[in-house]
């Protein structure tokens, strides 16, 4: 059982494996051989039953007619054996006269199917006989079974069976072979009334006719017994009796008139039997079944042959059935692969009704989903830039917060000249941060901003330290999101300069790999530890105080959202180091502004 279902289940596992139009072939083809094999194995058995029925109604009809012909041979010995007994016997006084010129009129009429007629006393002599006149010497007619059987049934005619007629002197040499109808009779001798018997013997050749003419038109052959299952005719009697070849005649006499089968010898055999009336004999209709079978067999594999060109012929509708629904749906599966979400995807719609109306609902779902999707983007896009706006708005006012700090500061130490320089350096400063509300600057337009702020911080803190710029030329065309470091350069001061007694520096750089752009800021503040350097990116929960990397955190953000999660700070940085701060862009010559044109992810 755990064969079978192994078995199942990879048979069930290869078909998953194989293509729709594999598989409606192999389904439409399975369903088609059994189905035709049903039907021919059905047919065949209804065409074998019905030649059955066909040969056992010919056998009947054989039969009937067979008998027909027996009860009127029959009839007419009857008939002779009458005339004797009514017209001549009983009409007679033998001690004053005898029959014979009777018998001879009989015998000469019928001397076709007549081979002697007879009359005997009841002690076996001879009355009259004729066409022979005396018996053979030694021969004691009370001996024959005629004889006897006629002396103990004598209200009956008696038939005897197939035999040679042995009783009177014959001169040729020829022997007959008859059958004999014997009957008792009385016989008035003086006025006297005594027993006797009349013998009637008719050549077995008229009933060998009637079986011969059947026998040569029939399949299987026809052959007589009587009600003991002795032989009265066969075509091959003569060899049963040489016992070359056998006959169950006993048991076939011993079954009921109609139809049968047996095997005998190692042959089926269907059997048909008949009781001819008077005599108990019956007639036996033998068909072997090979010979049946034989014209069957021709008429089987000439179906086997029809059924195969059937199956042939169905195997190539079922191809191009299952190719004709296979095609649309391997056409619309390739469409389906091949589909770049345009507004107007080039779906397949072709087919059988079902696999247009699946087409057309794919292109419609697929519509729908472009038109989902462009309005997600939509959202994703103002999202974003609506982030950014936060980012870039808590980035002015906290550096405006400290300049004008800075400024208030000089003022009130009376330090007009240097107040008034540092105003008109931030207005230079401003008017680059805010670029006419663009997002995106170059890397020259970046530095220079870079440069102002510095310029501002320098004249809070006089004397604590010095900047450095180190740029590749080459790279002041590329663009780059604005404001990203002066958050740098600020955390800079303020976590390392502020401490430090004219000898804080300051170094910022910009560079390429060749795929993407770098700017460092680097400074020789005190550094941090490794944990709190890992934290300034990540950890959004700090308090916000000076230098505490909010700053920081938003450039990575803003770098983040526009290009991706690959992209952004880092920070290196040990105690008594100092820190660098890298930021890492991608390497672009024109970057679309958020909301216009879409962004990287």
């Amino acid at each position: 059982m755990n064969h079978l279902t192994r078995l199942w289940k990879k048979i069930r596992y290869y078909y998953r494996q194989k293509s729709i139009q594999f598989t409606l072939s192999i389904s439409f083809t399975l369903v088609t051989v059994i189905g035709m094999a049903l039907l021919g194995v059905s047919l065949l058995h209804s065409y074998q039953s019905a030649m059955e029925q066909i040969v056992m109604e010919d056998n009947a009809r054989v039969i009937d007619q067979v008998n027909f012909n027996l009860n009127s041979y029959l009839r007419n010995m009857m008939r002779i054996s009458d005339s004797v007994y009514y017209n001549s016997i009983k009409q007679t006084d033998f001690g004053v006269s005898g029959i014979d010129n009777d018998l001879n009129l009989l015998y000469e009429a019928n001397k076709d199917t007549l081979v002697s007629l007879a009359c005997f006393t009841e002690d076996g002599s001879l009355i009259s006989a004729v066409p022979f006149s005396s018996l053979k010497p030694g021969i004691d007619v009370t001996k024959q079974e005629w004889f006897r059987n006629t002396t103990k049934r004598v209200e009956n005619l008696q038939f005897s069976d197939f035999h040679v007629q042995n009783l009177f002197t014959n001169s040729s040499t020829r022997y007959y072979w008859v059958i004999s109808l014997s009957r008792g009779v009385e016989i008035t001798r003086n006025g006297n009334l005594e027993s006797g018997i009349l013998l009637v013997d008719m050549d077995i050749s008229g009933i060998s006719q009637i079986f011969t003419k059947v026998n040569s038109e029939s399949t299987g052959y026809v052959y007589l017994i009587d009600s003991d299952g002795q032989l009265i005719y066969h075509p091959k009697q003569n060899l049963i009796y040489s016992h070359l070849i056998e006959e169950n005649n006993e048991y076939v006499s011993t079954l009921e008139d109609g139809t049968h089968r047996d095997v005998f010898n190692g042959e089926e055999r269907m059997l048909v039997l008949k009781t001819v009336g008077y005599t108990g004999w019956k007639i036996v209709s033998v068909t072997p079944m090979d010979s049946l079978y034989g014209s069957f067999s021709r008429s089987q594999m000439m179906a086997a042959l029809i059924l195969v060109i059937a199956i042939i012929a169905m195997i190539f509708v079922n191809l191009i059935v299952s190719n004709r629904m296979a095609t649309p749906l391997k056409r619309l599966e390739k469409s389906v692969k091949q589909m770049d979400f345009s507004p107007n995807p080039q779906i397949y719609i072709g087919g059988p009704h079902e696999i247009r109306h699946l087409g057309r609902t794919i292109q419609s779902m697929v519509t729908e989903m472009r038109r989902l999707t462009d309005d997600i983007v939509r959202e994703q896009e103002e999202k974003r830039k609506n982030e950014l706006d936060t980012l870039q708005s808590q980035i002015n006012p906290h550096f405006l917060y400290n300049t004008l700090d800075s400024i208030m500061w000089m003022i009130e130490a009376e330090n007009y000249e240097d107040a008034i320089s540092m105003i008109q350096a931030l207005g230079s400063l401003f008017r680059i941060s805010l670029s006419r509300g663009k997002t995106i600057i170059t890397v020259q337009e970046e530095l220079q901003h870079a440069k102002n702020y510095i310029a501002i911080q320098k004249y809070r803190y006089k004397n604590k330290f010095e900047a450095c710029f180190e740029v590749d030329e080459s790279l002041l065309p590329y663009k780059t999101v604005k404001l990203i470091l002066q958050p740098l350069i600020e955390n800079a001061i303020y976590y390392g300069m502020e401490f430090m007694d004219g000898d804080g520096e300051i170094y910022i750089r910009a560079k390429t790999d060749g795929t993407d752009l770098f700017f460092e800021v680097e400074d020789n503040g005190p550094g941090m530890p490794e944990e709190l350097s890992a934290s300034l990116l990540t950890d959004e929960n700090r308090t916000r105080t000076r230098g505490s990397g909010i700053g920081l955190r938003n450039v990575h953000q803003r770098i983040q959202l526009y290009f991706g999660s690959r992209y952004g700070l880092e920070i290196e940085s040990e105690p008594d180091e100092g820190t660098l701060i890298r930021v890492h862009l991608p390497l672009c010559s024109d970057i679309p502004e958020a909301g216009k044109g879409g962004m990287p992810l």
